[in-house]
């Protein structure tokens, strides 16, 4: 099983390749996490958002497995805590299948997207940086995974 984490944009800042590489790097070899980077398409004067946010949507659905069991990252998907994510982690382990995290660009996921999703979790209900939901999602899914073997890492 993977955990795949697709997400709309490159070229990050060395800040947010850093915090997401530390976390991926500490997943265990039976569950890596995969970061899988989407171009996202060029907004140049008056684009066609619909347009674009289709394109996104085609290749971000185009890197997810037919099998997978996608989560999309929306503002209004459910929120989770640390321990709830863990008891995912676990189920999502029983199942077998890859997961594919879906993370949109600055105008969100499409609605093609949403709908192809299994879940839709809510980081916050605070509109977050989309750099910052890589690292925070990585740092999420290994403070899940050591919660499920009883790591000292998770103190709460």
């Amino acid at each position: 099983m993977r955990l795949k984490l697709v997400c709309v944009g490159q070229k990050m800042p060395g800040w947010v390749t850093e915090g997401y590489q530390e976390y991926a790097r500490r997943m265990p070899r039976e569950l890596p996490l995969e970061l899988i980077e989407i171009a996202m398409p060029h907004r140049g004067k008056n684009p066609d958002i619909n347009r674009l946010m289709r394109q996104e949507a085609d290749a971000v659905l185009a890197a997810t497995g037919d099998s997978d069991h996608v989560v999309a990252l929306e503002v209004g998907g459910r929120p989770w805590s640390t321990e709830t994510l863990s008891r995912q982690l676990e189920s999502w382990q029983l199942d077998g299948r890859d997961i594919s995290f879906l993370v949109g660009g600055p105008d969100g996921l499409h609605p093609a997207c949403r709908e192809r999703a299994d879940q839709q979790w809510s980081l916050s209900p605070l509109t977050l940086p989309h750099p910052l939901v890589r690292i925070l999602l990585a740092e999420q899914l290994y403070r899940a995974w050591t919660i499920t073997r009883n790591h000292p890492y998770h103190r709460a």
